[in-house]
């Protein structure tokens, strides 16, 4: 057998390879299977610009190939390799001209989908938007429905063809939320609500996930966001009202350590909680390690080492010993005053 034959059958070889691997991994892209506006916009951002970097990648492969095989080594070829060098002004165009082409068609269409796609951006629609304020715990998702006064662990329920506004934020470990689907994903920060509006166009279950790494049971993160129509997204939430299974603020404080956890439903919520995580983390710079713990904000008149903004660098016995040299110093008042 010749090598050209052999060379062939190889080529042959692995297109088809390359055919069975892409069609057997289809099911598993589900970014490439987007079932809300949002995700669609992201994945024909994602086609085009592929497209555009094979505008450049194809060529230049066929021509590296065509180089190996017209130039290879050929059995009793004693020719000399005598390569003629001269300036070509068309060859030069070509190489410069279409790669700078093609990053310029690649920015204008960056800008228009950087500003389309604003997470914060309201989606267009006739319907309200659902509200639902997320907080990513250790290891799991607390998911409040405000204006429905429910809640839920690990598992989201919305109605499809409505609006999703996702108040977000985290009382942990800074995580990603992510539902592929739907739409890309946005960091949860402790201190911080970040917004980030999705919406089903079918109903389904799609699969949402923790796309950050947070430590022991991360992998645990994931979530089901089921999109149903809108009857019985308002049967789901009065049957929820109806469970009895109340969310207190003891009973967050206990869901808020870390662990996996299971499903789970609240038919009601403390009001403002997830203002006061976010409000929390904020005022804490500086506190010392612990889940519960937070830093003291001290006035000029007590405080004597403060760091920027008027709080405790972090150590163990830093706010301590400012409390007991501040005692200290108002019972001299005191006594003096006396």
């Amino acid at each position: 057998m010749t090598i050209s034959k052999m060379m062939r059958r190889f080529t042959a070889f692995g297109i088809l390879a390359g055919t069975m691997i892409v069609a057997a991994g289809c099911k598993s892209m589900i970014v490439f299977d987007p079932k809300g506006p949002i995700g669609a916009q992201q994945r024909d951002l994602i086609n085009l610009t592929m497209l555009l970097c094979l505008i450049i990648l194809v060529p230049v492969l066929i021509l590296t190939a065509w180089i190996v095989w017209r130039f290879r080594d050929k059995k009793n070829n004693n020719a000399p390799y005598q390569p003629i060098w001269s300036h070509s002004t068309k060859l030069e165009i070509i190489w410069w001209g279409i790669p700078i082409a093609v990053i310029l068609v690649l920015a204008l269409f960056t800008v228009h989908y950087t500003y389309a796609l604003d997470p914060a951006k309201p989606l267009v629609s006739e319907k309200k938007p659902v509200r639902i304020q997320v907080t990513s715990l250790d290891w799991k998702w607390l998911f409040q429905y405000p204006e429905q006064g429910i809640a839920t662990v690990n598992y989201l329920v919305i109605p499809e063809r409505t609006p999703i506004k996702f108040e977000l934020t985290s009382d942990g470990p800074m995580n990603s939320f992510w539902v592929p689907q739907l739409g890309g994903m946005i960091y949860t920060m402790s201190g911080m609500s970040t917004t980030l509006y999705l919406q089903a166009d079918e109903t389904g279950n799609y699969m949402g996930t923790g796309a950050n790494f947070t430590g022991r049971d991360f992998g645990r993160m994931g979530f089901t966001t089921k999109a149903v129509a809108q009857a019985d997204f308002d049967k789901w939430v009065a049957e929820a009202k109806a469970s009895k299974n109340m969310l207190t603020e003891e009973g967050y404080q206990k869901l808020a350590l870390p662990g996996a956890s299971d499903l789970m439903t609240f038919a009601s919520i403390p009001s403002g909680l997830f203002e006061r995580i976010v409000h929390e983390y904020s005022m804490s710079r500086g506190a010392p390690p612990g889940i519960t713990l937070k830093a003291k904000t001290l006035s000029g008149e007590k405080a004597l080492e403060q760091s920027e903004g008027g709080q405790l660098p972090p150590g163990n016995n830093a706010q301590k010993d400012i409390h007991q040299m501040g005692n200290s110093g108002h019972n001299m008042h005191m006594n003096h005053g006396k």
